[in-house]
Parts: C-alpha cells; sequence; structure tokens
C-alpha cells in the first residue's frame, strides 16, 4: 500500500497503528516516535490510522439554502448572464452576493454554464456565437 505523505509528516500508517494499540505511556511513545504528546494521544483516540481529510466539515456561504434554489431557480427560468442574474440577485435575494459566491454557488448546482442550460431547454446543443446564445445575453431585465 502506497501512502503520499507531505513533507511534514511525521507518522506512517504503521506508525500510527503501533501508537494505537501500544500500552506505553504518551510520554514514551512521543520520545520514541519523536512527535508531540498531542500527536500520541490523538492518534490514540482515532478509531483508524488513516489521516482525516483538511477540507472544511461545514461550508460557509454568503446564501443560506433557500437563498441558493432561489437564485438556481431564477437562472433556469430567466436564464440570465451572470453579471444581470448577480443584480437581479442583489436586489431581490441577498445585498452581500459577491459575483464569485454566485459563481460558486451556480457551479455546485450544475447550472453555471447558460450555453449548456439553453440547450437543455431547446433539446438542441447551443454552439458558441450562435444566435441562441446572443439572443439569451440579449435578455436582461431592464
Amino acid at each position: 500500500m502506497s501512502q503520499a505523505l507531505h513533507s511534514q509528516a511525521r507518522t506512517t500508517h504503521l506508525i500510527r497503528d503501533e501508537i494505537r494499540n501500544s500500552t506505553l505511556s504518551q510520554r514514551e511513545l512521543a520520545e520514541r516516535y519523536n512527535v508531540s504528546r498531542l500527536t500520541i494521544r490523538k492518534w490514540q483516540n482515532r478509531d483508524s490510522a488513516e489521516d482525516l481529510s483538511h477540507r472544511p466539515r461545514t461550508m460557509h456561504t454568503t446564501l443560506t439554502p433557500a437563498q441558493e434554489l432561489i437564485v438556481v431557480a431564477l437562472r433556469t427560468t430567466l436564464l440570465l448572464p451572470t453579471d444581470d442574474l448577480l443584480a437581479v440577485a442583489r436586489e431581490s435575494v441577498n445585498p452581500a452576493l459577491s459575483r464569485a459566491a454566485l459563481g460558486r454557488c451556480l457551479r455546485r448546482h450544475g447550472v453555471s454554464s447558460l450555453l449548456e442550460l439553453a440547450a437543455r431547454e431547446t433539446d438542441k446543443p447551443a454552439k458558441k456565437g450562435s444566435r441562441l446564445s446572443s439572443a439569451i445575453h440579449t435578455q436582461a431585465l431592464p
């Protein structure tokens, strides 16, 4: 089994298993493996020797889930370009919404590409620069 370790890693799966199954004190283990007692305590309390993800467990977003659904519904029904959708969303949904947050929301829900949305609506693949794509781009709210 090959494991990828970052440059600061001091423990491997084998060492972590030894730490978890050892009857030595935390101090003795820390000295033996040249790690802190906190590291020893962490691996003794874990259920497995696998390292946990470093990604956040909860996503902090500007929009609430209900607001995200509203924005996605606006995108799918009005087929607005991102900048126009941003203006509408700031007016009606959340004034603190940034363009980047809007883009992440649209990507999460699979509606970031306006051409793909238009193709789904007409059941034909839309090409960039076609009349359909330019017609969609000009459909802005007053």
